[in-house]
């Protein structure tokens, strides 16, 4: 009886042993491209869910960018809303804030695709903060129309920061090849 004992306190051990070792290479591995932030807008639940699954893959701080003002419940009316405001600049009023956006280092930023471009709270989030130095990553979902200018412009509104060329782009809420796409750009969890 005490073989089978110490033989199954052994292997108990074992298995521990190689879990620990397991969750000391995930925490390993995320450090070792800094302090993340997963930062999104989303106006259906799409840009949400590619968000979670990044943030499942590589940890980090989960941000929602939420702004003031409504869009119409009506599909048309809210992409001719949508549509005036990028044509005007419009840039709506955050009601949420990092805290200290300083302890970042990557930060992946999330957009739909409106009109060709990032929508006008993600150019807000982009235009509130110093992101100097920082290295920004955009992941972007659409519904037929792909990337078009969506990542130039986020390069074009992300002042002194490196913003990657080699952005995530899926329709709808699709998050197929999210994980390879992140084991390329060296975020293995």
């Amino acid at each position: 009886m005490n073989k089978i004992f110490i033989f199954a306190v052994a292997v108990l051990g074992v298995v521990l042993g190689a879990c620990n070792v397991k969750a000391q290479s995930q925490t390993t591995a995320s450090h070792a491209n800094g302090k993340i932030l997963i930062a999104y807008y989303s106006y259906s639940g799409n840009t949400k869910e590619v968000a979670e699954a990044i943030h499942e893959k590589v940890g980090g701080d989960l941000f929602e960018i939420k702004t003031e003002g409504t869009y119409p419940e009506e599909y048309r009316q809210m992409t001719r809303q949508a549509q005036k405001e990028i044509r005007e600049g419009y840039r709506p009023k955050l009601l949420t804030q990092v805290e200290n956006m300083a302890q970042y280092d990557v930060v992946f930023v999330g957009s739909p695709n409106w009109w060709g471009t990032i929508t006008p709270q993600v150019s807000s989030f982009l235009e509130s903060y110093d992101l100097s130095g920082k290295k920004v990553i955009p992941f972007i979902t659409h519904g037929g129309g792909g990337a078009q200018n969506t990542i130039t412009d986020m390069s074009a509104q992300c002042k002194g920061c490196s913003v990657s060329e080699d952005g995530w782009v899926g329709y709808g809420s699709r998050t197929l090849g999210i994980s390879g796409w992140l084991e390329d750009l060296g975020f293995d969890k």
